[in-house]
């Protein structure tokens, strides 16, 4: 299984760079736990430190290792906001548990970095700020209104004029932006294995090589089985994001197909001389701007742009997003001279069709989220905090938990197939003004 994945995911900046994990058993024979976590990426090892911290016994079955799939590949932006909701839609279809909610996600970014100082996990983490810049004069009107929303609710957000974003990214291809100081980035693979360390040191059990096949509700308990063993718990935590189905289509399809599992691709530059990282984003924030073809960049701690991009059609798309990526980074920034990439690499995100997360009881005790939609590096940690506290049995009316019914899609296997032509929508969107 595990070479398979290799030549399937090419490896990440994050892999080549980051010191290995924890060395981890796999699940053989049979455990007992207080609660058992399913998936080992950022929701799973976030729920499970905050369950150590509360004295509660936990255990982890992973498929690979910790910090395999999405959480150890993702760009690593630390953005305390979802891709596109904002507060009053949230609250709209949530009510007070949206409010709550809104709440979790202005503080998420903060809660990730605060966790990581707490636990001086080193994940080349900084707190520079994350700001999304629009690519078109008539979308102001996005940063305008994101500032109004998140503003009402405290947040440390500033609207930029055309100058001011040009003077922070030291572009001129942006008209404006909204401008969230709580942000910033990290090495998310670092962060997992960070992570993965802490809840070890403080007594939980992770089982990696270990994926789910399936579970079940037996004699007041849940029952996970793995290909060679089982794990039983009085409380069930699903943190698989969009790889649910990957490893097991029998382990929550209606939860699986609610999202759809898309590629994103990730690509790192070799390292900016001093001169252009001086006039490139100088004060390395994190930055994505307003195109449904998203651009968007970040130093990591070799000073290399770590972006990316999307592309369809057959061909070799690493090859062929060099291309692409490289020309737009021009485009973007022309003082930065000629672009090299060491490393391209892929993973999944989660998509809604509402761009919203998924939160689910799934029985007795038992919870599960999916959904990220691009925006899980905070959430998911913050996420993990609520759902410790919800298997702990706090009231529902103290969780900033919107709780919804699995509404898997119909005919998911198709729209998955066809899911990628949507960027084909994405560029006719982005060439529109708003007016």
């Amino acid at each position: 299984m595990k070479d398979a994945a290799e030549v399937r995911w090419p490896r990440s900046l994050w892999a080549a760079i980051t010191p290995p994990g924890p060395d981890l058993p796999d699940l053989t024979g049979t455990v007992e736990a207080d609660v058992v976590v399913i998936g080992g990426g950022f929701t799973g090892l976030s729920t499970a430190l905050h369950l150590r911290e509360a004295g509660v016994d936990v255990v982890i079955v992973e498929a690979m290792e910790p910090g395999w799939g999405a959480s150890g590949r993702n760009n690593g932006q630390v953005i305390p906001t979802l891709s596109r909701p904002d507060p009053d839609d949230i609250i709209a279809k949530h009510g007070a548990a949206g409010e709550r909610f809104v709440a979790l996600l202005r503080d998420s970014a903060s809660t990730l970095f605060d966790l990581a100082r707490r636990y001086q996990i080193q994940a080349e983490q900084e707190q520079t700020g994350w700001i999304q810049p629009v690519h078109s004069p008539g979308r102001i009107r996005i940063a305008e209104r994101r500032v109004r929303q998140w503003s009402k609710f405290g947040a440390a957000v500033e609207l930029l004029s055309r100058d001011q974003t040009r003077r922070m990214l030291g572009s001129e291809a942006w008209f404006g932006g909204f401008w969230n100081r709580s942000g910033g980035h990290i090495n998310p693979l670092a962060l997992s294995r960070g992570l993965a360390r802490v809840v070890l040191e403080r007594g939980g059990r992770i089982f990696a090589r270990s994926a789910a096949v399936s579970f079940r509700r037996d004699n007041g308990r849940w029952v996970v089985t793995t290909d060679k063993g089982r794990v039983s718990g009085r409380a069930l935590v699903v943190a698989t994001n969009a790889y649910t189905g990957e490893f097991s289509k029998s382990l929550l399809p209606a939860m699986a197909h609610e999202v759809m599992p898309v590629f994103s691709w990730q690509m790192a530059t070799q390292p900016l001389s001093e001169a252009e990282r001086s006039t490139v984003i100088p004060g390395r924030q994190a930055m994505s701007d307003t195109h449904g073809e998203l651009y968007f960049a970040r130093y990591d701690a070799r000073n290399r742009l770590v972006t990316g991009g999307a592309v369809i059609g057959p061909g070799n798309k690493p090859e062929r997003l060099k291309a692409i990526v490289a020309a737009r980074l021009q485009r973007l920034w022309p003082q930065i001279g000629r672009v090299e990439f060491d490393y391209v690499w892929n993973g999944y995100v989660g998509m809604t069709t509402d761009f919203l997360p998924r939160i689910h009881r799934l029985g007795p005790d038992a919870y599960g989220w999916t959904g990220c939609n691009g925006r899980a590096v905070a959430l998911s940690i913050a996420l993990g905090d609520e759902l410790s506290k919800a298997v702990r049995g706090f009231p529902e009316s103290d969780l900033a938990l919107p709780f919804s019914e699995p509404a898997p899609l119909v005919a998911h296997g198709l729209l998955r197939r066809l899911a990628p032509l949507m960027l084909m929508v994405y560029r006719r969107r982005d060439a529109r003004e708003i007016t």
